[in-house]
């Protein structure tokens, strides 16, 4: 079964059970919430639509965007990635894990909830798709 992986440097960290999740954040300066939905395959990471609240400092919203329930949807046109690299610490918070739960019900964690508080001393993390080790748990 294909998951998500957390870690960095090629160490792994913490494990997903999900093929399909939305990674979302508040901008570290305009406080707005963005939120990228991605697909997990065995090429990488799929980024299949993205959502803003709003315009602000780097948030420039593309000309095909469409305004809907309070956001500003789009698909971004880019190949699959086979990682994302995520910029944590304190002073920005963190970033948050939705998927579906066991009820099918979307749940939204933050990545502390795997592999702890963002820290000034690792920045870091990385996340790409991979073939899942051992029974990982969904928090559910």
């Amino acid at each position: 079964m294909l998951g998500l992986c957390l870690g960095l440097a090629g160490t792994l960290w913490a494990q997903v059970p999900t093929e399909q999740f939305t990674l979302a954040w508040n901008h570290s300066i305009e406080k707005i919430r963005w939120e990228e939905d991605y697909r997990v395959t065995t090429q990488g990471l799929r980024l299949t639509e993205a959502r803003v609240k709003g315009t602000g400092a780097g948030m420039e919203i593309p000309d095909d965007a469409v305004f809907s329930n309070g956001s500003w949807h789009y698909q971004p046109k880019l190949p699959t990635l086979p990682k994302l690299t995520l910029g944590r610490t304190p002073e920005a918070g963190d970033y948050d894990l939705c998927f579906a739960n066991n009820k099918g019900e979307a749940s939204c964690y933050p990545l502390a909830h795997w592999i702890g508080k963002p820290e000034k001393r690792q920045a870091k993390v990385e996340v790409w798709g991979c073939e899942l080790t051992g029974i990982p748990q969904n928090p559910d």
